[in-house]
């Protein structure tokens, strides 16, 4: 039976919740793959734990449990940005859903459906090889006069990139993100920068616990507020800009203005759904393969070798062919930096129907959460988990499990934009064939903070 799940419940079942805070639990909603691998040590590969009396979480760690939640095919629901949504139902005039992060239902697949539509495809997504391609030498041409022979910061550097390619793809505009004048601190890219990562740092506050932003204006949510306002100011000026131009251009916004089945509000929320995720996300990724290539030579020199067979000359244009067939190391290493540094923990659902999870029943309306980055550190799953071998993709991928890593979720609700990102990544790994990157930090492993789930 479902109470028969072991887990922590909190002392007289009022809820682990206070596990979490600071200064008093043994736990951090910034160190979510911490909690969760002393979870399944303590409890193991399924956990029932009461947050709040009324607000369970089930976590699965067992790639079995995980298939059988991400293949429902029932417009899968989640549990997640809800204080965006209450910004964004504060706000009638500017959106009338709560956009593609928060939304579930009928709803959710009106817009999903069309949005993905510019996305799905993978030559839809090559179309914009040629463009990313410039401004990935433009950003290593940044790099090098940032560089003067010393340690870069690369997490605001390679946030710089993405911004530009978000706002490029997206709205067919250029933001000179790399000018002097937009590293300025009040500049557009740098609040833009700013807003998504501090709107993905107010998002696991205000979906966890008491929630008291619904009764009360609290920090948490007023940041997010803020935040939020400003991408959607940046948002509504460069959809309009779109529709001013006749939406003639190749940019995602144009295809959806142009699309019948889209109003204007969809736009706007599509809009600034793309730049939150475009911006900060990727970026995270981005940092931890680099910072993975830098710490394994013989892994940069491997990459190296590949790209260099792709792009003979530095001088050449990369075509769309060599990166659909020629580029096996490099989808390797960037799948290994995934497996081990996931943009989120895990994928989160809301059961639409009663689920039988490791033997155990689970009820409708559970709220379930895979703890995929924890599995994939398992020796059960893989051969020394905690080492870098990109290797293991290329030799052994059929004996590997395909539910463990799953960096931009599974299914119905899979990142929209994950071929696109890939791309981006693995052009940026093409790009760097000439450069060779040191890491200028210790030599233990890094830790991560975890913003989302």
């Amino acid at each position: 039976p479902y109470q028969a799940i072991p887990g922590p419940r909190g002392p007289f079942g009022m809820g682990n919740l206070y596990n979490y805070l600071p200064g008093i639990g043994c736990y951090s909603w910034l160190r979510l793959h911490q909690a969760g691998q002393d979870k399944y040590e303590k409890y193991g590969a399924i956990v029932r734990e009461t947050i709040v009396p009324g607000q369970d979480i089930v976590w699965l760690y067992d790639p079995k449990d995980i298939a059988s939640l991400l293949n429902e095919r029932d417009c899968p629901q989640r549990r997640s940005h809800l204080a965006l949504a209450q910004y964004r139902k504060n706000r009638p005039e500017v959106y009338k859903t709560t956009g593609l992060l928060p939304t579930n239902g009928p709803e959710w697949w009106r817009i999903r459906a069309q949005v993905q539509k510019e996305l799905s495809a993978p030559k839809s997504v090559r179309n914009f090889v040629r463009q990313v391609d410039g401004v990935t030498k433009e950003f290593l041409g940044f790099l090098q006069e940032s560089s003067d022979g010393g340690a870069i910061d690369m997490l605001p550097m390679l946030t710089r990139l993405n911004l530009e390619l978000t706002c490029l793809l997206t709205f067919g505009a250029r933001l000179q993100s790399f000018s002097p004048q937009e590293q300025a601190p009040e500049s557009r890219s740098t609040r833009l920068m700013d807003a998504a990562e501090t709107t993905n740092s107010c998002i696991l506050p205000t979906d966890q616990g008491l929630q008291l932003w619904r009764f009360l204006d609290t920090p948490s949510f007023r940041k997010l507020s803020q935040a939020q306002s400003y991408m959607e100011a940046v948002a509504l000026e460069l959809v309009e800009e779109n529709v001013r131009n006749g939406s003639v251009g190749s940019s995602l916004i144009s295809a959806y203005i142009r699309n019948p089945e889209l109003d204007r509000s969809d736009v706007v929320g599509t809009a600034a759904d793309l730049l939150l995720a475009g911006i900060d996300t990727t970026s995270y990724a981005s940092a931890f393969l680099l910072y993975h290539i830098a710490r394994n030579p013989e892994v940069q020199q491997k990459l190296h070798e590949e790209a260099k067979r792709v792009l003979p000359c530095t001088k050449d244009e990369l075509s769309m062919d060599a990166l659909r067939t020629d580029i096996t190391y490099t989808r390797a290493v960037l799948k290994e930096s995934l497996r081990l540094n996931p943009i989120a923990v895990g994928v989160g659902r809301i059961l639409n129907q009663d689920a039988i999870f490791s033997g155990y029943f689970v009820p409708k309306g559970t709220t379930v959460v895979t703890q995929n980055m924890v599995a994939c550190r398992l020796e059960q799953h893989f051969q020394q988990p905690l080492r870098f071998q990109p290797d293991r993709w290329l030799q052994h991928r059929s004996a590997l499990n395909p539910y463990l890593v799953l960096p931009f979720g599974h299914g119905m609700r899979a990142c929209i934009a994950r071929r696109l990102a890939e791309q981006n990544m693995h052009i940026l790994l093409l790009r760097l064939r000439e450069y060779e990157l040191v890491w200028s930090g210790t030599d233990d492993e890094m830790d991560v903070k975890t913003l989302l789930i």
